[in-house]
């Protein structure tokens, strides 16, 4: 077994990093950029949605699949193959001529997150010794959480001093970076693989089911839910989501084993994931655009105005995951959701007149807190909860759990706060409509606290629980 301290094992930890990295930094980086990207290329409010989604619509789709192959596969594999078809979707990013050409981009590079991010994480599960994961876990909970805030001003900066087209530039040479480590650290002989054919069928299902059910939720606040194709994708779906548990109940080797449900860990843990990654994408989404239309920041200001969740995850989240390591993620689960939700209410008071001192930098110190806390035991959570072999498919599980609620967020949050419809991008009404917006994340993020505080056991976890 490979250690943390070893030369291998700093590659392989850095590797991991670096490929979870490519989506999480472009994840928030888009989210400054789109301004810019509406100015360039003409998009509207729907067009800002629909830039998000068609990578969070695939990402969902697939990330299932990819954790399954992963596992089929050996993670060294998947991990190289999704860190080079991302960096080259990257680049069908930065040369769209319009926002129709982006937004299928975005789409592939979402499919290619669905091999990269699962792989990243089954890397640290099957390579380092058990007591050392958690601590592995919490540094790429670290570096990850700090790249995704790295994200707003990194990209901001790229936005004002470039072009929107260099943040999806970087990927190249972070991608390429990443996939020399993790060949460099591991022989295909030393990589574990789970025996069994590949669930094609499952697999196919999922992706049908979770595609088009995510298609429905997307158009339906536009088209009207009783849209033919809003209410054909949607019958679709949840008839090939019934198909794809039927499959997986029956299936010797099935991508899902349905059995995991039945471990309060697993269920826990992927509960809560559904209310912090809701309330992060929502408000990361929403909160930049009411800094750069409404407060007059730019790309550059609005990411710094982030900066400082940047240190908090930088030193908290490490030490949040080698403690929940020692001593159970449960009391990390309700204490980080619940902080997290006190954020959300102080950035509700983020209005028309708001000052940076006075409004934003208490909401953002306070809800970077509750996410440091959180982010590393909920990942160690879902992973500690099935066995080593299952880990890619854990991995994926959570994933796919995490992007459909962040994908979840764009439509339904508008919706929730009374932004559905809104003809201008800013102004007061926008204004209203964000803090309405961060009061509904403060109920969901308190919502998963007591989930937590009611599901998951005190003490360790272990796949028997």
């Amino acid at each position: 077994m490979i250690t943390l301290e070893s030369r291998r094992g700093r590659l392989i930890l850095t590797a991991s990093i670096l490929g979870s990295a490519m989506p999480f930094v472009d994840g928030t980086a888009v989210n400054v950029a789109l301004p810019a990207m509406a100015d360039d290329l003409g998009a509207t409010f729907a067009g800002f949605q629909w830039i998000l989604n068609a990578y969070l619509i695939t990402l969902s789709a697939l990330v299932l699949p990819g954790g399954s192959l992963s596992d089929r596969l050996g993670c060294r594999r998947t991990f190289a193959w999704g860190a080079g078809l991302f960096a080259a979707a990257s680049v069908l990013c930065g040369i769209a001529p319009d926002q129709g050409m982006l937004i299928v981009a975005r789409a592939l590079q979402g499919a290619a997150a669905a091999l990269l991010v699962p792989s990243s994480l089954a890397l640290i599960q099957t390579n380092f010794p058990p007591e050392q994961r958690g601590q592995a876990v919490g540094l790429w909970s670290g570096f990850s959480g700090l790249s995704t805030v790295v994200g707003p001003l990194l990209g901001g900066w790229l936005v004002d001093s470039f072009s929107w087209r260099w943040v999806f530039y970087l990927n190249v040479p972070i991608g390429a970076l990443a996939i020399f480590m993790v060949l460099r650290a591991l022989q295909p002989s030393e990589v574990t693989t789970k025996r069994g054919s590949l669930d094609k069928q499952g697999a196919l299902l999922a992706s049908t089911a979770l595609g088009c059910i995510v298609f429905a939720l997307t158009q339906g606040p536009e088209w009207g839910w009783s849209h033919p194709g809003v209410m054909t994708a949607g019958i679709l779906g949840v008839l090939t989501l019934v198909g794809f548990l039927d499959t997986e109940r029956n299936h010797p080797d099935p991508m899902l084993p349905l059995r995991f449900f039945r471990r309060r860990g697993f269920v826990g843990a992927n509960l809560v994931t559904v209310g912090i990654y809701f309330a992060i994408s929502g408000n990361f989404f929403l909160l930049t655009i009411q800094m750069q239309r409404v407060l007059d920041y730019s790309a550059f200001g609005a990411g710094l105005a982030l900066s400082p969740i940047t240190v908090l995850l930088f030193f908290v989240s490490p030490r949040a995951g080698k403690w929940a390591g020692k001593h159970g993620p449960r009391t990390l689960m309700i204490v980080g959701p619940a902080i997290g939700a006190a954020g959300a209410l102080l950035l509700s008071r983020i209005g028309v007149e708001a000052s940076y001192l006075g409004h934003i930098l208490p909401g953002v110190l306070v809800f970077g807190l509750g996410l440091s806390l959180t982010v590393a035991p909920l990942t160690s959570a879902s992973l500690a909860a099935v066995e080593d072999r299952y880990s890619g498919v854990a991995a994926g599980v959570n994933n796919a759990v995490a992007r459909a609620s962040q994908l979840l967020a764009v439509p339904l949050l508008p919706i929730l706060a009374g932004l559905a419809g809104i003809e201008a991008v800013g102004g007061a009404e926008f204004s209203a409509g964000f803090q309405s917006a961060e009061r509904v994340n403060a109920a969901v993020l308190l919502a998963s606290a007591v989930v937590a505080a009611i599901v998951l056991r005190p003490g360790l976890m272990s796949p028997e629980d």
